[in-house]
């Protein structure tokens, strides 16, 4: 049996991996970069070793330091989490070489499954439907051009050693391929050292469905059912789901033995997981095969009752698997909400700094037995690097149904509170309230079709919008009380507000003059003249300082984020975000000639919105430039980011220079 694993990871896979082996009685050992020193993983790790400096290539890209600490640490085995590591070959050579155990499949599996297009050969060989394409690599743009002229538009260029939706273009018209080709060309090479791309046809109105599989070197190999993987942005998944609302049992049950077919042809042995793509009438052709532990693996273990981190363990160490096909059964259903830090309102920018604050939403079992997980590897204090991607957390929910895991998981974003760094849980409740999410209604463009402008969480309207103000009307009141030390003041309104205050009415009227029975609430244009007997109906143990308003607003439940902004109250539900200021009714009257503060015109500068490198300036001294022309290109977070123009101009000075890092807000491009 295995008796240490170090884990060749980061962040929330690699305590994920640390749960596991500590249940199992398994000793762990965690590898850190610089910026890691004070990662969650380095303080949950039974042992920590030190692997070289901030960028990836520098730490856990290197082979030899993670090979070197797994020797000095005594590690008989290395889980490699997914992402870095986790599908590299020459790695698994030298674990092998090394005699310590590679928890993962076999090097010819990762060799053959990890190039698209040779994967795509044995699919083929294996009997695997697949999608019509270029069998070879592309020499160049014209010739990328001349496959797709052969088989029709779109098509998708797609990098072979792609994954992450990096290297990956679709190309609508023929004008837009060669351009397509080089883009996917250029990101391959920065992002895999491997600039090889291949055409294939791209199917229309896709679902992206998976089928999870676990093998064992005693020839025994099972599927897990399937996840619906459709709701992508940037060919990165946002949400997942088990099973899929679109897939019945004959397609669940062809798609899984083809899967395993496939898997049977590389001798594979450990966790991985098989990709389609499906249209619109089932069909369902193969993608690419991940031979590798999966970022949404969660919503299978909850569906099937099984931890497919203890069974990858008992497999490397050489054990049969402890279950047949016949043993596998779904129970219930289960959502993946991936949390980033990254700000929607703002086309979904990168945000890096510390966690000033965080608190998850409660684990425990509800009603139903459905429950809420939350895999992660942050916590307050930690640090969002511009060095690695941007997940926070994958936040999970099971309950019976499909519509019970819904409604849990909309409970549960709402209640999620993350500070210090900006998050897209405002999208992802407004993604979970979408009535064609509801519907089971899905594709790979969800999110373009149901989103085309993108998303302001300042102007999106949720379930519970219209009692926002209220809301702020009863802190406001709450928060008076505290601070007028009344005596009496009611910890729970268990009744009208009218009520509390007549515990103390003498009290509050002296202290201002009997306003209290009506305040004035301002957001935006609006002004809401709030009665307090309107607020009869709301009932809460809210108090000053709590981070969420949890209650009942007119006998609807509520879950809101409460935040104080210098005046103001800052309010959050179901993916409405808004800034409200309480004001006694005499105050607001004088609001409208209060002089507004200018700010300063930055239109002239094009600022960057993010720490990252600057990968290419896209004009020059003197062009002209229109509003919404693209001008440069900014990487961080693994994740290349185009800035564009907000307004027209002449650029009259490019400041920074292609390679500079940039802070934010620096500038990079001047304008007349």
């Amino acid at each position: 049996m295995i008796k240490k694993i170090l884990i060749a990871n980061r962040g929330e896979i690699a305590c994920r991996v640390i749960r596991t082996a500590k249940r199992l009685g398994i000793a762990t050992v965690a590898v850190y970069s610089d910026a890691d020193a004070q990662a969650l993983h380095v303080r949950q790790a039974d042992e920590a070793v030190h692997i070289g400096g901030n960028a990836s290539a520098d730490s856990y890209l290197r082979i030899d330091a993670i090979v070197d600490a797994a020797r000095k640490t005594g590690a008989d085995a290395v889980h490699p989490g997914f992402g870095f590591l986790s599908e590299n070959a020459k790695f698994a050579k030298a674990l092998h070489d090394a005699g310590i155990i590679f928890i993962g499949p076999g090097i010819k599996a990762i060799e053959v499954m990890g190039d698209k297009i040779e994967s795509k050969k044995l699919a083929d060989a294996a009997g695997v439907s697949t999608v019509p394409g270029s069998p070879e690599a592309m020499e160049n743009a014209d010739q990328a051009f001349e496959v797709a002229s052969q088989i029709g538009c779109p098509v998708m260029l797609k990098a072979s050693a792609g994954g992450g939706g990096k290297g990956m273009r679709v190309a609508n018209t023929l004008d837009e391929v060669r351009d397509g080709f080089i883009a996917a060309q250029n990101e391959a090479r920065n992002a895999f050292g491997d600039d090889r791309v291949f055409v294939e046809k791209f199917i229309e109105q896709p679902r992206h469905i998976e089928i999870q599989l676990i093998a064992d070197s005693h020839g025994n190999c099972i599927y897990l059912a399937e996840r619906e993987c459709s709701i992508q942005r940037r060919h990165q998944k946002v949400i997942e789901e088990a099973p899929s609302s679109f897939i019945n049992e004959a397609t669940r049950k062809a798609m899984g033995e083809q899967a395993v077919a496939l898997a049977a042809a590389v001798d594979y042995q450990s966790a991985g997981t098989v990709e389609f793509i499906v249209d619109a009438q089932a069909n369902f052709f193969f993608l690419e095969m991940n031979t590798r532990l999966q970022v949404e693996h969660p919503v299978t273990e909850c569906i099937t009752g099984v931890d497919l981190v203890e069974l990858m363990i008992q497999v490397a160490a050489g054990q049969p698997l402890p279950l047949s096909q016949s043993d596998v059964r779904i129970n219930g259903w289960s959502f993946e909400a991936r949390v980033y830090a990254e700000n929607p309102d703002k086309g979904f920018l990168p945000s890096t700094g510390r966690i000033t604050h965080y608190s998850p939403p409660d684990t425990r079992v509800r009603n139903n037995g459905a429950y809420t997980r939350v895999d992660t590897g942050v916590d307050a204090g930690g640090e969002i690097s511009m060095f690695y991607d941007p997940m926070i957390a994958k936040l999970v929910t099971w309950a019976p149904s499909r519509e019970e895991a819904i409604a849990h998981m909309r409970n549960a974003i709402d209640a999620y509170r993350i500070r210090g760094v900006q998050s897209n849980l405002p999208f992802l409740a407004a993604l979970f309230a979408h009535p064609a999410l509801l519907a089971g209604d899905l594709t790979t463009r969800f999110i373009e079709d149901h989103f085309p402008d993108g998303f302001d969480s300042h102007s999106f309207e949720g379930d519970a919008f219209e009692a926002l103000p209220l809301v702020a009307a009863w802190i406001e009141w709450r928060t008076r009380l505290r601070d007028r030390k009344i005596v009496n003041a009611p910890k729970v309104a268990r009744s009208s507000v009218m009520a509390a205050l007549g515990q103390d009415q003498e009290s509050l009227s002296n202290s201002n003059r009997g306003s209290d029975e009506s305040l004035s609430v301002l957001q935006g244009d609006s002004r809401y003249d709030i009665s307090m007997n309107r607020l009869v109906g709301i009932d809460t143990d809210w108090q000053p300082g709590d981070w969420l308003f949890h209650g009942t607003v007119d006998k609807k439940v509520v879950s809101i984020g409460v935040e104080r902004v210098g005046n103001w109250w800052r309010l959050s539900q179901g993916g409405s975000t808004r800034d409200f200021m309480v004001l006694d009714p005499h105050v607001a009257d004088l609001a409208d000639y209060m002089p507004e503060k200018k700010t300063k015109d930055m239109s002239r500068f094009l600022l960057s919105p993010m720490p990252g490198l600057l990968m290419k300036i896209l004009v020059r001294e003197g062009d002209k430039v229109s509003a919404g022309q693209d001008l440069a290109i900014i990487e961080a977070m693994k994740m290349e980011n185009t800035l564009t123009a907000s307004v027209g101009g002449t650029v009259s000075k490019i400041v920074a220079a292609t390679g500079d890092s940039l802070a934010v807000d620096a500038v990079i491009i001047e304008f007349e």
